[in-house]
């Protein structure tokens, strides 16, 4: 294989936001606003295997905003949705292999409820783009320390000679406070692509050292991913687990699939990433299907 000389940088810092504002389609509902920071580090390579072609360390803190059908539901009986609030931080580790399989575990820790700091930040957000004033959050779901687990596994399926498209599979398990469940999915990315090891997609541009020479210098890809959920549990629909404390709760659909579309373009230093999510109806409520989108810039540095 071919010695990667190029430079290599082995520190990436990102910003990644949702809201379903983002499609243009006049709608604020469900899965509101999400906001991520995220730290990632490439480990040394004496601390690679044979089979192992990176190891990165990644640290972050988000916030996710729920609302019914819309922020402006003051009176309870017509919430279709629970107001919620989820505020974490995470840490994680991901193993990229040779063989072009990936593996990654993390850990959250934080708070459901209003310690999540969903209503200010929802009233701030739109008092700031001239929105109408949310109402109703004094019937959010009550506040729940969050401890969750997840794991998350990747592997190639196929690729052609030329290179100009990918499948893999990508599946995962959550255990925890707030959500649980599982997952699988195929990941169909069309473009100027690199390996599973070098790719924006399972942010490993970053790295120490490779024993592999990228596919391309710049990616520049669409990517699609039609997943099927399996929800055991999510309490920002469901309230707590231990105690029925919250006034608006309702039971989820344990069966979700989502649709996720997007647009990639990466260099070395910089990846900027617009996706769409399209998912079935999550709640067992009048709440209705939901979409919302998503933007993502990741700088890398030394």
């Amino acid at each position: 294989m071919a010695s990667l000389k190029a430079q290599v940088y082995n520190n990436e810092i990102g910003l990644k936001s949702d809201n379903d504002s983002y499609l243009m389609d006049g709608r604020d509902r469900y899965y509101t606003n999400g906001i991520f920071l995220t730290y990632r580090r490439a480990l040394h390579p004496e601390q690679l295997s044979e089979k192992l072609e990176k190891k990165i360390l990644e640290v972050s803190v988000g916030q996710k905003m729920y609302s019914p059908i819309s922020g402006y539901a003051p009176n309870p009986l017509r919430q279709d949705r629970p107001f919620a609030g989820y505020l974490y931080v995470e840490g994680g580790m991901n193993w990229f292999m040779k063989n072009e399989s990936v593996i990654k575990a993390t850990a959250q820790v934080g708070t459901v409820g209003p310690n999540a700091l969903a209503q200010n930040g929802q009233e701030m957000l739109h008092r700031a783009i001239g929105f109408y004033e949310p109402e109703g959050w004094d019937y959010q779901i009550r506040n729940e320390m969050a401890v969750n687990l997840s794991a998350q596994y990747i592997r190639l399926l196929y690729r052609p000679n030329n290179n100009v498209f990918d499948l893999s599979f990508d599946g995962y398990v959550n255990a925890g406070t707030t959500f649980s469940g599982a997952g699988a999915a195929v990941v169909i990315r069309a473009g100027k692509i690199n390996q599973l090891f070098h790719t924006a997609s399972t942010f490993s541009v970053i790295g120490q050292a490779s024993h592999t020479k990228p596919l391309v210098k710049r990616e520049f890809f669409f990517y699609t991913k039609p997943q099927l959920n399996f929800i055991a549990y999510d309490a920002t629909i469901q309230g707590s687990m231990y105690k029925s404390n919250s006034p608006v709760t309702f039971d989820s659909k344990p069966f979700v699939f989502a649709q996720q579309l997007g647009l990639n373009y990466s260099s070395k230093r910089f990846t900027a990433d617009f996706g769409m999510v399209f998912k079935t109806k999550e709640i067992k409520s009048r709440a209705k299907a939901h979409q919302y989108g998503m933007i993502s810039l990741f700088y890398r540095f030394n």
